[in-house]
């Protein structure tokens, strides 16, 4: 069977150790799951029943994303369990061309994270984003922090319901920390959602009836390598009462039809 981890941060060799280590300051997080770097995505899941991985870092300056798409494509020409999403940034001068030119280089999506990029995730800025890729390529949105309001999904509900063509997984039960919450504002909302960064902070009880609540046909099996080890994740997520169809769905199906191909 096709497992595919949807939710995977990676970074070159030279800066993933640095990277790491600010992403688990930013979140008070002991990064001590892997390097952050391809190799150790890979080398991690050795012998484990995932099968793919979707890749993706994000830009912190527009000055970085041709860099990192670059690298991320590079990736997936390398490696042919990545399927790779590009960055974009509030600031970079010229999306349009950029969206054309990752579609060129076989980028199978676009990441954003608005806590880490400091807007908005309605921003006039990225909602031309999201017209210029409405109906022709995926998002993966990180949504919600108690700590901020860029990300709250009620900022989400407002996208979904400007852009009734864009397929988007909104990240960490849509509401990372908030979780109750955002399944109050999200519950009947078009989208995916995915439950990485998820299952430490609510247990298992509260993992298996949030999934079945939103319901095990928009729901997708994520790590959000290196902050956790995406095999751990997956043995939780598995070990849950959930049927076979049902983890089928959650591990394989639900990814394809947010990425909108077969995967195997």
């Amino acid at each position: 069977m096709t497992v595919i981890d949807c939710h995977c941060h990676i970074y070159p060799d030279k800066i993933a150790a640095r990277a790491v280590k600010s992403v688990g300051d930013f979140y008070l997080v002991d990064m001590a799951e892997g390097d952050g770097s391809a190799d150790g995505l890979i080398s991690t899941c050795e012998g484990s029943p995932i099968t793919h991985h979707m890749v993706y870092s994000v830009a912190t300056k527009p000055s970085q994303v041709p860099s990192i798409n670059d690298f991320i494509a590079a990736q997936c020409a390398a490696h042919p369990s990545f399927i790779g999403f590009a960055t974009l940034h509030q600031g970079f001068p010229d999306p349009e061309a950029e969206i054309e030119r990752v579609i060129g280089l076989g980028l199978k999506g676009v990441k954003l994270h608005p806590d880490t990029q400091g807007v908005n995730m309605d921003d006039p800025r990225l909602m031309r984003i999201y017209e210029i890729i409405e109906g022709r390529l995926p998002l993966v949105m990180h949504t919600g922090d108690y700590r901020y309001d860029y990300s709250h999904p009620r900022r989400l509900k407002k996208i979904l319901h400007a852009f009734p063509n864009l397929v988007v997984n909104a990240a960490h039960f849509g509401g990372w920390s908030i979780f109750d919450l955002a399944f109050e504002l999200l519950e009947d909302e078009r989208c995916f959602l995915d439950m990485s960064s998820a299952q430490t902070f609510l247990g298992p009880r509260r993992t298996y009836e949030l999934t079945k609540l939103y319901g095990t046909d928009r729901l997708m099996f994520g790590s959000d390598f290196p902050m956790w080890s995406p095999v751990r994740e997956l043995e939780m997520y598995a070990a849950l009462p959930f049927t076979d169809d049902e983890l089928e769905d959650l591990t394989w199906h639900n990814a394809e039809r947010f990425l909108g191909f077969k995967v195997e």
